[in-house]
């Protein structure tokens, strides 16, 4: 399966516009006063996956610019309450403080699920651990378990490695994860946990350190980082993160992903999201490794 990776440890901003046409000249086709902007802000999980569908869409639509920009779901939900930003990236559903929030500010959020993903549990190869359960999981990394020999690993401690705050990911580790979906569970993560800015800070760090385990969207995980195989309680089967696990629900750490406009959208942003839905579209999810909504 065919991922597109682009290095992401700072906030990654990239403007797809029509300056070049297709043979790389400049398109005098269009002037600026007839282009057509759209800001699209916000998850790091979902970014590449945004800037690949503005470069394709951008062929066929030249009038159109679309500037992408990462840095988390709650810099573009903030970026959608204040009004800043066409299009808000998340990897978590809106909350109802930050719904809100948005309405006290004339904001109305309009909510599209995008794709869906699974949040993959991973170790460096050299780690023998191949399965683990919910549970065991929240222990490693709320500090309970800080040995992996108490795991039937070497005597070896455990280094956390996790998102951010402002990330989605790292919110829905904390409350489906940590906290087991129990919205009266008040469990945190250790403060020994590395926090780092990006999936690929994660990867990098698992694929240098033995000791390490960490979780990122399916669409970041490589041949080189092992994946472990997931129970929802002990006893039930260990299921490794997959498409067909996550459509057919049988991985327990899967999610959707979502856009937010404020309200229903119109002209270009409607034309926009139209087309994310298209067969076209969809199939650059799976390209990128994550899971389609729409059979490509």
């Amino acid at each position: 399966m065919q991922k597109l990776l682009l290095p992401g440890m700072f906030i990654l901003i990239w403007m797809i516009g029509g300056c070049l046409n297709s043979s790389g000249s400049s398109d005098q086709n269009h002037s600026s006063s007839n282009a057509k902007y759209i800001e699209n802000k916000g998850s790091d999980t979902i970014v590449n996956l945004a800037l690949a569908w503005a470069e394709e869409y951008q062929k066929n639509h030249q009038e159109v610019r679309i500037s992408v920009t990462g840095g988390g779901s709650g810099t573009g939900i903030a970026a959608l309450i204040n009004g800043t930003v066409d299009i808000a990236n998340a990897s978590r559903k809106m909350k109802s403080e930050e719904y809100e929030n948005a309405q006290d500010n004339g904001i109305e959020p309009h909510e599209f699920i995008i794709a869906k993903d699974a949040i993959a549990v991973i170790v460096n190869h050299a780690n023998p651990i191949e399965q683990l359960t919910l549970q065991q999981i929240s222990n490693i990394y709320s500090g309970k378990i800080k040995n992996w020999k108490e795991l039937g690993g070497q005597d070896l401690p455990i280094v956390l490695l996790s998102r951010e705050t402002n990330s989605g990911t790292h919110v829905y580790f904390l409350e489906e994860v940590l906290r087991m979906g129990d919205k009266n569970n008040t469990t945190l993560f250790s403060r020994d946990t590395l926090l780092l800015s990006s999936s690929e800070g994660i990867s990098s760090e698992i694929r240098l350190n033995p000791n390490a385990i960490g979780y990122d969207g399916l669409g970041y995980v490589t041949p080189d980082l092992k994946v472990i195989a997931i129970a929802k309680d002990p006893g039930d089967k260990y299921i490794l993160p997959t498409p067909e696990t996550v459509i057919n629900n049988t991985y327990p750490i899967a999610r959707d992903l979502y856009m937010y406009t404020n309200g229903e959208p119109t002209g270009t942003t409607k034309e926009y999201l139209n087309w994310i839905f298209t067969t076209e579209a969809q199939n650059i999810v799976s390209e990128l490794g994550f899971v389609p909504i729409v059979n490509p």
